[in-house]
């Protein structure tokens, strides 16, 4: 009889081997995270010290940026202690605790994409009405919405996964315990789950995907009958850059969860989930403040003031 353990702490094979060429990309990745960090501690600083940006619209990009230093902070730190010590083991509870907050804040990410695009299609096709249909109240009930549908998903996810028997070598080919990954090393029938999380994916990202989706066409046909070019200019220059963030996060997510088993292999996972949880969370701050011409002006004032203070 296979003997079943479910205590045993589990082996995360990581991203990058003891090479030179796989040091090299280990510094690189370690940069950019440091780097998403930053950018990330930067536009909160500026949302939270800047008076002009305390609208519901510099709200919500202010909790994209905790949601992602938040995500960042949960994988990478321990990715790169168990390269740099050799010791890649982590304890059931830690594996639940990386489900539980990469489903957290994945799930609560696209739902706040997705109130995101309802601020722009507010204030780009009802502008006069933009403090009544977006109100503090309805902005705060959307964010706190976020996180806890998010929550709720995570705590299913994990609470779920970790309840499986695990009775084959407790080596994950991932850098992070991430559910479809860990459940490949159950010994029991996990179809009912897959099925589950299929239908929670499809709930979490491609609810809020249509919803985005909705908000933008109609912004396109308001777009279309403006007749001034600079104000069609300065929208299609805001909403790409909130397109071009869900394309990145919502492409990534669909890829890793949704995908059939039979197209799947470890090492596409591992570059993904890299992707999304790595390298997306840089690009946020970037997206936002290269395309924003508000906030580059704040921070070039900001950066400008503490320049000139003398020590």
């Amino acid at each position: 009889m296979v003997k079943r353990n479910t205590t045993t702490d589990f082996i995360l094979l990581g991203l990058f081997n003891h090479t030179t060429p796989h040091l090299f990309l280990f510094i690189v990745v370690l940069t950019i995270a440091v780097a998403s960090l930053n950018g990330n501690v930067l536009m909160l600083l500026l949302i939270l010290l800047n008076h002009r940006f305390h609208t519901p619209m510099y709200f919500l990009l202010s909790q994209l940026s905790l949601m992602d230093m938040m995500l960042v902070s949960t994988i990478v730190p321990k990715m790169a202690a168990d390269y740099l010590t050799g010791k890649r083991s982590i304890s059931p509870a830690g594996c639940g605790l990386q489900i539980f907050v990469s489903f957290t804040l994945g799930g609560g990410e696209s739902f706040l994409l997705a109130a995101m695009s309802y601020d722009r299609y507010v204030a780009v096709c009802h502008p006069l009405r933009y403090p009544i249909l977006m109100s503090w109240q309805l902005c705060l009930r959307m964010t706190v919405g976020s996180w806890l549908l998010g929550a709720a998903d995570g705590l299913i996810q994990a609470a779920a996964t970790l309840s499986f028997p695990f009775c084959r070598a407790h080596k994950i080919d991932h850098f992070f315990c991430e559910a479809p990954i860990l459940v490949r090393l159950a010994c029991a029938d996990t179809s009912v789950f897959e099925n589950v999380m299929y239908m929670c994916c499809v709930l979490m990202l491609l609810v809020p995907l249509s919803l985005i989706l909705t908000s933008y066409s109609l912004i396109l046909a308001a777009v279309l009958q403006m007749h001034s070019t600079e104000a069609r200019k300065k929208t299609f220059s805001t909403c790409s850059s909130h397109l071009s963030v869900v394309g990145l996060f919502d492409g990534a997510a669909i890829f890793i969860y949704m995908r059939p088993k039979s197209y799947r292999s470890a090492n596409q996972d591992k570059v993904v989930s890299a992707f999304y949880t790595i390298f997306t969370p840089v690009l946020n701050p970037l997206i936002y403040s290269l395309r924003n011409s508000e906030v580059k002006g704040a921070l070039k004032r900001w950066l400008k003031k503490y320049a000139n203070i003398k020590p």
